[in-house]
């Protein structure tokens, strides 16, 4: 079994392995719920993607804050989307697992940007993890998952 550890520089960083892809171009057509939710590919690079959404009011809690499932599908759709920098490609990719660990409340009209960045790139399984941050780099939640993975042949 083919397996790859991965360790990338995050976003910014001199060295990065393969030149950045920024944008949703690369998407072939984003998701219903990319759409709905209102996120945005805005950096990636080999073993790592950023992903941003804007908090509306329609995502709030009963006290007022960002509802945690929301926390959840960026985080979810950040690591998901890391698994897709990673070669040989990664054709399809569904979590099973998913742990979340909530830091500070989110707030409403803040943008929330997620990086999710491969640990582990197995043939049928890839594990990654995630920072979402708020305003000014603080610390909203941190995230791992586990997912299924059909890959591309080499």
């Amino acid at each position: 079994m083919s397996e790859k550890n991965v360790t990338s520089p995050p976003s910014g960083e001199v060295g990065a392995a393969k030149p950045r892809r920024v944008g949703t171009t690369d998407l072939p057509k984003p998701s219903r719920a990319w759409q709905w939710l209102g996120l945005a590919l805005v950096d990636s690079g080999e073993g790592y993607a950023t992903v941003e959404m804007t908090a509306t009011e329609e995502m709030t809690n009963h006290s007022g804050f960002v509802h945690g499932g929301m926390i959840s599908a960026l985080a979810d759709s950040a690591m998901g989307r890391s698994l897709r920098t990673i070669e040989p490609g990664v054709e399809r990719a569904m979590s099973f697992d998913l742990k979340l660990s909530f830091i500070n409340a989110a707030k409403i009209g803040e943008t929330l940007r997620a990086t999710g960045r491969v640990v582990h790139a197995g043939r049928r399984t890839m594990v990654a993890e995630c920072r979402v941050e708020g305003r000014g780099g603080r610390l909203i939640a941190t995230a791992s998952a586990t997912f299924a993975v059909t890959r591309e042949k080499e």
